[in-house]
């Protein structure tokens, strides 16, 4: 018989990896409830068509990475590769921008298929932020004083850096694209395959090239900035103006572009240098056009992306989450066969008197020595014993004391102490 396994990049999170993902989520919802965001919660199967048109047939995400079929009634659909569409379909169907703004956000699963590595699955996981109706760079601050506040929650704000770009408007654009079709062709014997294929199918693309025998070649390249006109100029500066007056640090990159063919004017990306060559935790920007493909309506709009197993690895490296755990509070064990159900009641007080312990129960059946061995694997702060005489045994852990008293008076003895399971 066939051993049975996950799909090649699809991973399960298990229980002992839970913890991390539950503490990471409660803090970035945290951090969107204190900014005033609200959460939408997206379908995985989208048409094909909404990606071909929002993304671009000519990017790698449409061209090669998509899971698309056809269902039964012979539409064309996919699973999503990323949110920011799906988004935009929602607020367009259901008119959520009719003489008003939204600030939302979503996380869950997306599918892009590529060679898994380390960083980068088939299905990973992503939290995003998109408003709506706010054409100005004070919008786009905010978003970056968000993504700001999500690492500093996280304390991992040193340990990444922040990156600034401006595309421009689609005009600029492709009087900048005509100049660097002109660069690049010529200095086509340098281009790689993968650039000559986006010469002139997505040439901006080519910027963000990581070819080391590229790289003086790209640093001649026509520089977007230099193709701006007024209006971009000043949405760029002031954008710049209100970072530094927060104080947040930032490096203008010219050659960042991002992947995707709908962004306009800012762009931006948190970077880490502690996990090689998959450093791109954070991406986002404006995207004013995108709305227009779907509607005849414009409709300013910009967010961003995080994601969230690749900030769970920097999270990992640099030891943040080494103290974040599951671990149960108490455990409830006992001496004789017959008093299960003793135990299952004792507990069922416990967690009632006591409602910010974690309480679990040992119905292994086995001998006593056995539960406490168990008790003790599982990081418990307190092991609670019914003996054989009626009495209940109290044994904290971490204080090594061990007391006797009468089931009824457990609740009220750890009252009086804090629900912190780890044993140091």
């Amino acid at each position: 018989m066939s051993k049975i396994q996950a799909i090649r990049g699809m991973r399960t999170i298990l229980p002992e990896e839970a913890p991390v993902w539950q503490w990471l989520e409660s803090k970035v919802r945290s951090i969107t409830w204190r900014y005033g965001y609200q959460e939408i919660r997206l379908p995985i199967l989208e048409p094909v068509s909404l990606f071909e048109r929002a993304i671009g047939e000519s990017t790698d995400i449409v061209s090669k990475e998509m899971y698309n079929f056809l269902d039964k009634s012979g539409e064309h659909i996919t699973l999503r590769p990323e949110g920011t569409s799906g988004c935009v379909r929602t607020i367009i169907e259901n008119n959520m921008c009719y003489n008003n703004t939204q600030r939302l956000w979503y996380q869950g699963p997306m599918f892009r298929y590529e060679r898994p590595q380390k960083g980068r699955l088939r299905q990973f996981t992503q939290f995003g932020v998109e408003t709506f109706g706010m054409p100005g760079a004070d919008i786009d601050a905010e978003l970056i004083y968000m993504a700001n506040d999500i690492f500093k929650a996280l304390k991992v704000e040193r340990y990444v850096r922040l990156e600034i770009n401006s595309l421009g408007t689609l005009p600029e654009r492709h009087e900048h694209r005509k100049q660097l079709v002109s660069y690049f062709e010529q200095h086509r014997d340098i281009l790689d395959e993968d650039s000559l294929l986006r010469l002139q199918s997505n040439p901006l693309r080519i910027l963000d090239s990581k070819n080391p025998d590229m790289q003086s070649m790209i640093e001649g390249a026509p520089k977007l900035l230099d193709y701006l006109g007024d209006e971009s100029h000043q949405h760029f500066d002031e954008l710049c103006r209100l970072l530094d007056s927060a104080g947040i640090c930032y490096t203008i990159n010219p050659r960042l572009v991002r992947g995707l063919d709908y962004y306009t004017r800012t762009v931006f990306e948190w970077i880490t240098d502690e996990l090689g060559s998959q450093g791109t935790l954070c991406g986002g920007g404006r995207y004013d056009g995108l709305v227009e493909l779907f509607s005849n309506k414009a409709l300013p709009a910009s967010g961003f992306a995080i994601g969230v197993e690749r900030l769970l690895l920097l999270l990992e490296a640099v030891g943040v989450t080494d103290n974040v755990s599951n671990h149960p509070d108490i455990v409830v064990t006992f001496e004789e066969p017959g008093q299960n159900i003793d135990a299952l009641l004792l507990a069922d007080q416990l967690r009632r008197h006591l409602p910010e312990f974690k309480v679990l129960s040992d119905f292994t059946g086995a001998k006593i020595k056995r539960q406490h061995s168990n008790a003790l694997k599982t990081g418990c702060r307190y092991i609670v014993t019914l003996n054989g005489d009626n009495r209940t045994g109290l044994w904290d852990l971490k204080a090594n004391l061990q007391e006797t008293m009468r089931p009824d008076d457990i609740w009220k003895k750890l009252s009086h102490r804090p629900a912190k399971a780890a044993v140091d």
